[in-house]
């Protein structure tokens, strides 16, 4: 794990993409605060930049950076999190444009998963987190179900956990307005 954590760290510094296990499915991750790293994302999954991407955070300090007049209720629901939870929050900063909706929202999770909680700190910046498909294709629930043209495409393809077969599944989505007003968007 830790070669892989210092090599991802090599790729992500450089502008570069990667394939790595998430506390949910596999993702396809960069830099979060790089433009160019996000449009490789994009391209990556075929995917239309108007649809925003979600981003890893390992601590809810780090969370605090990246989003506008944070609504307390918000510290609940991560602290009562009992799987995975991504949540939408209404404005986003000190992140590039074309990570983040048209509305100025963006999607949020903090992790506590061993190998993107460790990423994240030694990196010491946020990673984008999209599924590891072909925009419309299934989700690949395991590794090995994982495209072939992802795995060629992106810069790094960490080992790690590409053996684990226990099926994962994506976050649950909330979008959380400001005033605290909680929409689910995905169970």
């Amino acid at each position: 794990m830790k070669e892989d954590i210092k090599k991802c760290c090599e790729i992500l510094r450089s502008g570069g993409t990667i394939l790595y296990p998430t506390d949910t499915i596999w993702g396809i991750g960069c830099d979060a605060t790089n433009a160019e790293a996000i449009d490789k994302v994009y391209k990556i999954k075929n995917r239309d930049g108007n649809i925003p991407l979600l981003v890893l955070v390992n601590s809810v300090a780090m969370l605090e950076r990246y989003v506008v007049d944070m609504p307390q209720v918000a510290y609940d629901l991560i602290d009562c999190a009992t799987s995975p939870m991504t949540i939408i929050f209404d404005k986003a900063r000190n992140l590039p444009e074309n990570l983040v909706g048209q509305d100025g929202s963006i999607g949020i999770r903090v992790t506590n998963e061993p190998f993107t909680d460790q990423l994240i700190q030694q990196f010491r910046k946020p990673i984008v987190s999209t599924s590891a498909n072909i925009h419309g294709n299934p989700t690949a629930e395991i590794f090995q179900d994982i495209d072939g043209r992802i795995v060629d495409t992106v810069d790094y393809v960490v080992k790690y956990r590409q053996n684990d077969m226990k099926k994962a599944k994506a976050s649950q989505i909330i979008k959380l307005s400001n005033s605290g007003q909680i929409q689910i968007i995905r169970k």
